[in-house]
This record gives structure tokens, sequence and C-alpha cells, in this order.
């Protein structure tokens, strides 16, 4: 029952072309800790799936991904990701840009073991234009409703980042934004943990606790001890979002060499130290909507 696992446990799993789900939301959440480390292995063609952020960007600046099944790809208060951006100006990305609703719903075909879930999204738009593979279906009762089908987003493997997590893989997101992580884990072969902490089970509150454990342990295949994994993203209520970080990041889409030697290419611990260390990060003040 012990699925503690290292940065190489998880990239050592993962491999070309895989189809991978990024939990979390835009700059929230996001399990960059992990990010990093796929950015310096030797991982290519990457099909990913995410309600994007500065995951997809990095996986973008880094070459790692063949294909992008996406809602959107923003870092919240800077509305638009510039290394997303930038690959997709260069051509250098597929892409298969979805509603997010319809990103909702081929995740819970997959969850469901599904081939599609039939939604009103979609039709009237240039989603079906721009995606022609996505197909109608007709509704088989007396209405006779022209649907459209949104297929299962079958994944390889789901990587997100919670709050805490037990050895077994019983774990908590604590903050208001568990989104759709829950989807992610149902949908992948795979589930593998970042988490803030690694605690005993009965520190995750027994009854009281269990509102937070968004999914069941037996789909967690790994678990990672990874305190600040977020950074830059917000983990609430642990941190808020490093919005100079962000910034800093999001400058560097127009000349990465600065930044990739500043802060990658290092274990999660030199890159926390780098970025002021455990401590600081920890006061950065959680966001007001």
């Amino acid at each position: 029952m012990n699925k503690i696992v290292s940065y190489k446990d998880v990239v050592d799993q993962l491999s070309d072309g895989m189809i991978i789900g990024i939990g979390g939301w835009g700059a929230r959440r996001k399990p960059m800790s992990l990010i990093r480390e796929i950015c310096q292995s030797d991982l290519k063609d990457l099909t990913v799936v995410s309600y994007g952020g500065p995951d997809v960007g990095l996986l973008c600046a880094h070459k790692k991904i063949k294909k992008l099944i996406f809602g959107f790809v923003s870092l919240d208060m800077i509305p638009l990701e510039a290394h997303f951006r930038l690959a997709r100006q260069n051509n250098e990305i597929d892409v298969m840009e979805l509603d997010e609703g319809m990103v909702q719903w081929g995740l819970r075909a997959a969850a469901m073991n599904l081939p599609f879930l039939p939604t009103r999204v979609g039709l009237g738009t240039d989603v079906l234009t721009s995606n022609p593979e996505l197909k109608l279906t007709k509704s088989p009762y007396a209405d006779a409703e022209e649907l459209v089908a949104m297929p299962a987003l079958n994944l390889d493997v789901a990587l997100l980042h919670v709050n805490k997590s037990d050895e077994k893989g019983n774990t908590q997101i604590i903050g208001p934004d568990p989104f759709f992580d829950e989807l992610f884990a149902r949908a992948a072969k795979k589930t593998f943990i970042s988490s803030e902490e690694v605690v005993s089970t009965s520190e995750l509150g027994g009854k009281d606790g269990a509102i937070f454990n968004r999914f069941e342990r037996s789909l967690v295949t790994g678990v990672l001890h990874s305190p600040c994994g977020a950074h830059p993203t917000s983990c609430a209520p642990n941190y808020g979002f490093d919005l100079n970080h962000l910034k800093e990041y999001s400058d560097a889409a127009k000349s990465f060499d600065d930044y990739r030697s500043k802060y990658l290419n290092k274990t999660h611990e030199e890159y926390v130290d780098t970025v002021g260390g455990s401590e600081a990060i920890q006061k950065i003040p959680l966001p007001q909507f």
C-alpha cells in the first residue's frame, strides 16, 4: 500500500506519444514540479489534455507537445499564456480547441467508460468547423434532437497536485478549486499525485476530512511529496499566485535562455530555493475574488 514515488519513478513510467491529462485550472494548483521534470526528460510527441496554464506553456517551450486538447490556456491575471501563443503562431503544435464544458464532457465520458456523451455545446459555433472529427448524433426519442457527440478523452496518465496525501493515495484538495481533477483521475489508466504534504492516514481527519477526498485511492498509482510543487501557480490555502514570477515567466517567451538557466534543469528543492524558499512561497497571499 506504500505508493510513495520519486520524480524519476514517475518519468520512467511515461513514454513518447502518451496522452497525458494535467489537472488544475489556468494558474491554479498545477503539478508544476512534475512538469519541470518532464521538461528535463527526453519525452516527446505528447498529447496533452488541460485547462491550460504554465504547464502547457513550459511543455510548449521545451517542444514536448505534439497535440493539445484544451478549453483555454491562461495565466488568469495574464490572460493569454505567452509560450503557448508563440507555439501556436509558429504552428508547432496540433490543436483541438474546445469549449470548456466539452473538455469536461469528454473527461466524464472517459470516466464513465462511454465512447461519447451528447451535448448541445458547440452547435452553431466554429468549434465544429475547426474540429471536423467531431460527429453529430440524433436523440433516439420523440424529440429527435441533433446533438454533438463529444468523444471520450481517454488518458494514459493524469498528473494532479493536491494539498495532502497519505502513502496509500488517499488525497485531499482543501481549497475552493477542485475543478475537474477527479474526472482526470477517473479518465486515466494511471494517476500520479504531487502533494504539498504527505501525512499519516489519521492526520487526514477521518470523516470530517472525507469531504476533501475527491477520488478513491484505488485510482492513484503514485504519490510524490512536493512541497510548494504548484509554484508559481496557486495552491489554496497553502499559497497564492506568484504574480511577479508569472510576469517574469511570461516575458521570457521573448528570450527563454535566461529563464531556463535561472530556474530550470534543477531539482525541485533547488528550484524552490532559487525562487526564494518555501517560507517565502507560503507567505504569498491568496487571491480574493
